[in-house]
């Protein structure tokens, strides 16, 4: 009830935005209180039916909470730059990139209403809409990231990404994130037994909450813009998040200590609001997949790129980088077991798919 809420106040504000021309098609101007002469009123009237001529026809929000240089949202500027072309400018989308529209799941939420048209969102957060995606993001699934992408892009990728299911969501393409691994101020993590009694911070997602237990250690649930100040502060001791977020958000300033054990790669969906892919024409829904599709190969090249320059300004900024041994990383994989089949029991037919995909 309480999500059915905040998203109807969502919506209802967004309706109430676009009245007043903050959203969706652009208002006309509004008349001067002087009279034009007949000469100038022509003229004015031209240039008014040329300015409506050029307006677009829909003007989309899109919601990305990283910063605006980061790989995810410069796929989003590239995706929306191609629609524009493609539609001949009938079909604007704007980025609010830096969550300017709220964290990943308030603007899920506002999306099943309608008040938010488009978004990337990380899997975790959309499983608790859609639960079979927590399939895609088992700890230890992936040996590495050619297996996931063989995965995304064959037909169990297509088929997850096409069944959100009742969620008023609708998948578009896949964005990489890379691998996650644990990070905090504490201490070096070399071995199992180090995760002991570590305050983490988790994605708002049960099993991703249930993995932190199993390690060993405490999960905090928490949103991603709250994270450098809990560091800080220490109301936590350490997050889990992949190279690029560990240093875009400067949590290698407030917790140097990273140890690389891929525990997981969370891939990332490009969504559009149910109500919003309605509105299209069959043949504009189909220029948005393949723009959408388009900008999914731009992300993963400027993600690859970005790895790089991460890790390397991380090392130079005095993090302690400790890659678990095989026989650690052994323990870690052990440890959860448990969770497949937990979350996984009516899918252990495409979790053997997944692994045995070569």
């Amino acid at each position: 009830m309480k999500k059915l809420l905040t998203g109807f106040v969502a919506a209802m504000m967004a309706a109430s935005m676009a009245a007043c021309g903050g959203s969706g098609a652009a208002s006309s101007q509004p008349a001067s209180s002087e009279a034009p002469s007949s000469q100038a009123a022509s003229s004015e009237a031209a240039s008014s039916s040329q300015a409506a001529a050029a307006e677009p026809e829909f003007v989309f929000r899109y919601a990305e909470n990283q910063p605006q240089d980061y790989p995810t949202t410069q796929g989003a500027y590239k995706f929306a730059e191609l629609v524009e072309q493609k539609t001949n400018g009938r079909i604007k989308i704007e980025i609010y990139y830096g969550a300017q529209l709220g964290d990943e799941k308030s603007v899920m939420e506002q999306m099943q209403f309608g008040a938010i048209d488009f978004a990337r969102v990380s899997l975790s957060p959309l499983a608790e809409f859609a639960p079979q995606l927590n399939v895609l993001q088992l700890p230890f699934l992936y040996r590495d990231g050619a297996h996931m992408w063989k995965v995304l892009e064959g037909p169990i990728g297509d088929e997850f990404k096409d069944g959100l299911g009742e969620s008023g969501l609708i998948g578009l393409s896949w964005y990489d994130a890379g691998a996650r691994n644990f990070y905090n101020s504490k201490r070096e993590v070399k071995t199992f037994e180090d995760m002991k009694g570590l305050n983490i911070r988790v994605q708002e997602n049960e099993m991703m909450m249930d993995m932190i237990s199993a390690l060993g250690a405490n999960p905090t649930p928490m949103a991603y813009g709250e994270v450098y100040s809990a560091l800080q502060t220490g109301t936590i001791d350490g997050a889990e998040n992949n190279w690029p977020s560990y240093e875009s958000t400067s949590h290698y300033e407030v917790a140097k200590y990273f140890s690389i054990d891929e525990h997981t790669r969370v891939p990332e969906l490009q969504i559009i609001s149910k109500m919003t892919m309605d509105k299209l024409s069959p043949e504009d829904q189909q220029i948005i997949r393949e723009c959408a599709e388009e900008s999914a190969k731009v992300e993963r090249e400027l993600w690859a790129e970005r790895e790089k320059t991460s890790e390397e300004k991380v090392k130079a900024g005095g993090s302690i980088i400790t890659e678990l041994s095989p026989e650690e990383k052994q323990k870690f994989q052990d440890a959860c077991k448990p969770l497949y089949e937990k979350f996984a029991a009516d899918y252990m037919d495409i979790v053997n798919k997944i692994i045995e995909t070569k």
